[in-house]
């Protein structure tokens, strides 16, 4: 028999196109949002500044004397700090006018898409401002730029040095670099302030080194526009100096759109991929051969086909349906090569649960056997339990049964049906007694022994083995069981459940036929694996 114990590239083909759905829901899920976020991201510039804190000042103080003898990355982490103080960013609130700038001032740089949702968020907010009298909206208005602003400067201190990056975003490149440069000039201003208020208090306010100082801040005021300076005026007297002004950067933070949408593309796949496998480990029911013999530690027969709705095409119905056939001779040619090579007549077919398609299989294997091989085929119809067994589908059984032979009412040649030369059904026949009596008698088994006499193949169509002990019953007069499992549907749990009995019986149990098999994978995927 075939090994189906390894596992190869058909296995895990198979669990992602059984799940394909959940695989495409992902993959569009998470491409769709990524696209949607994209669209409504705003691209946003950044700029940098790096400056030195050096602890050189134009006046010799205490407090600088002391910075210059401990020099360590804490005090530079300390003047990032004061960088985004209040007095820093206020400075240059007022100095570029950043109070002044639109609620809707995104507008100018967003997608198409963004703009109307940007102009109705500013309308919005505006209309809540309205019953604020002038004075207070303009304030509240100034302390919005101011906050808004800390939240787009960061400061980086450059580990094992005196250095930190100042880094300014905006949504235009020109005024991610003029809101850098003018932050970074504030902060010097803001350091000779310190440096200047300590000297008047020592010496006054007409003192040479005081009203050197007042010069200096004067012209880094006028320098508040963000334009860039000469390397040399840029660095300044303070004590904190600026060694690289910004510029205006090219391109926007972060990946390109194109990089970021192929990124969450291979992660959408390979999410789809891992919830696929999720899936098929949370999924407890059987699938494919493999599972059955794993899991069952039994023979896997063979397979019927899904029988799909009628398509369209006849051609394709066509097709279904020679495959459908084949699925049929292959898996009676199957049964009855064991059958012969063990010298076996009788056969139960039964499942572990009620509908399983265990009469259709019946019938079907009954009809190839004896129309195609051309063996003399007996079906008995020994489900007692279920009304849309072999016996009700032939519309023309008609009269006594089983139960009726059992019973001693008929005899067998009286109750059998010819549905051709080689072809009979014994149908089920109707009665109110518990089945288990007629099954668990002498006369059952003599039945069984007179028909294995009469016919070369017997098949005996029996109910589910969850609900009814009867196919446990009926496992010790024949000679081997075999057992239908439905694709997807029946969990390995009930069957391995549903065999002890028959275990117990030690019944022998030839092999499982898989009904209602699925083929996700495509043909011509197949053909090249």
């Amino acid at each position: 028999m075939e090994n189906y114990s390894e596992t190869t590239l058909r296995d895990y083909l198979r669990i992602i196109f059984r799940h394909i759905v959940v695989v495409l829901t992902a993959i569009i899920t998470v491409t769709a949002t990524v696209i949607v976020g994209l669209i409504f991201k705003t691209p946003v510039y950044q700029s940098q500044v790096k400056m030195l804190v050096s602890a050189e000042k134009q006046v010799e103080a205490t407090y600088y004397r002391e910075l210059l003898l401990d020099r360590n990355t804490p005090i530079t982490i300390t003047q990032s700090e004061i960088m985004k103080s209040n007095p820093v960013m206020e400075r240059v609130v007022k100095a570029i006018g950043l109070y002044q700038r639109p609620l809707d001032y995104e507008k100018n740089f967003c997608s198409l898409i963004k703009k109307p949702y940007v102009i109705l968020s500013a309308k919005a907010f505006n209309a809540k401002l309205k019953h604020l009298p002038e004075d207070q909206r303009r304030a509240f208005l100034y302390r919005i730029a101011v906050e808004d602003l800390k939240q787009h400067v960061d400061v980086e201190p450059i580990r094992d040095t005196n250095l930190f990056i100042l880094s300014a975003r905006d949504f235009s490149p020109v005024g991610a670099a003029i809101i850098a440069n003018v932050v970074s000039r504030s902060y010097v201003i803001f350091d000779l302030e310190q440096q200047m208020a300590e000297q008047q208090l020592k010496y006054g306010e007409k003192h040479q080194s005081v009203i050197q100082l007042k010069d200096n801040i004067e012209r880094m005021i006028k320098n508040l526009d963000g334009k860039p300076l000469p390397d040399v005026e840029a660095i300044g007297p303070a004590s904190v100096k600026i060694i690289e002004q910004a510029t205006v950067p090219l391109r926007p933070v972060g990946l390109p759109k194109s990089t970021t949408l192929l990124l969450a593309f291979v992660m959408s796949v390979f999410l789809g991929v891992m919830l696929a496998f999720t899936c098929e480990y949370l999924d407890q029911t059987f699938k494919s051969a493999v599972e059955v013999e794993r899991y069952l530690n039994l023979p896997f027969l063979g397979f019927i086909p899904r029988r799909l709705k009628k398509h369209k095409s006849s051609i394709v119905n066509t097709k279904r349906e020679a495959m459908l056939a084949r699925a049929y001779n292959n898996l009676s040619e199957q049964i009855y090569l064991i059958m012969r090579d063990r010298n076996f007549k009788s056969l139960l077919l039964t499942s572990a649960l009620r509908l399983e398609g265990v009469s259709t299989i019946a019938h079907n294997m009954g009809m190839y056997l004896s129309n195609s091989a051309g063996h003399k085929v007996l079906i008995i119809d020994a489900n007692l339990r279920n009304t849309t067994s072999v016996g009700v589908k032939a519309k023309t059984l008609k009269g006594p049964g089983l139960t009726d032979v059992i019973e001693g009412k008929v005899t067998f040649e009286k109750a059998v049906h010819a549905l051709n030369a080689k072809f009979h059904v014994l149908s089920a026949g109707e009665t109110e007694l518990n089945p288990i009596t007629f099954f668990d008698s002498v006369a059952m088994q003599d039945l069984i022994k007179h028909v294995k006499e009469k016919y070369e193949i017997v098949l005996i169509d029996c109910s589910d083995l969850i609900s009814f002990k009867d196919a446990a019953v009926l496992s010790a007069y024949v000679d081997g069981t075999v057992l239908v499992v439905n694709e997807n549907k029946t969990r390995r749990q009930v069957v391995k459940a549903a065999i002890v009995p028959l275990e117990q019986k030690k019944a022998n149990i030839l092999g499982v036929i898989l009904n209602n098999r699925t083929f996700p994978i495509p043909e011509k995927i197949y053909q090249r694996i």
